[in-house]
């Protein structure tokens, strides 16, 4: 499977997920409640998914594999940018989306929250 179908078919079973093209044809962007969790593009020639993530555990993803990156157009403090490459294997990428949602779903008013984020917080393999 590819990245794109990866983080694709993980963000379809998120909880008020919804894809999206609000930047054209080239993006697609997932956002939950209106609030963007995950985009998918291609830069230079190769595809990309960038995700939120907590300043921290985004740092020591940076740290560990060459494969994430700053967000590409995107605070570089709390996104994060994947590409293919060693490491970055089909249960880093649904981790790593899941995770993108939550952070946003935590960051919702409560009622429009269409999860209780808090029981899959745990951080990503990289903070452990």
């Amino acid at each position: 499977m590819t990245l794109y179908e990866t983080a694709a078919d993980c963000a379809q079973e998120l909880p008020g997920a919804r894809p999206g093209h609000p930047f054209g044809d080239d993006w697609e962007v997932l956002k939950v409640r209106g609030k963007v969790s995950m985009l998918m593009t291609e830069v230079p020639w190769r595809p990309v998914v960038i995700l939120t993530s907590e300043p921290g555990e985004a740092l020591a993803l940076r740290e560990h594999n060459s494969h994430i990156t700053p967000g590409h157009h995107m605070d570089k403090k709390h996104w994060i940018t994947l590409e293919d490459g060693d490491g970055v294997d089909e249960s880093l990428v649904r981790e790593l989306v899941t995770e993108s949602s939550r952070l946003v779903v935590a960051h919702l008013p409560k009622a429009e929250q269409p999860v209780d984020p808090h029981p899959y917080a745990g951080g990503t393999r990289a903070s452990r």
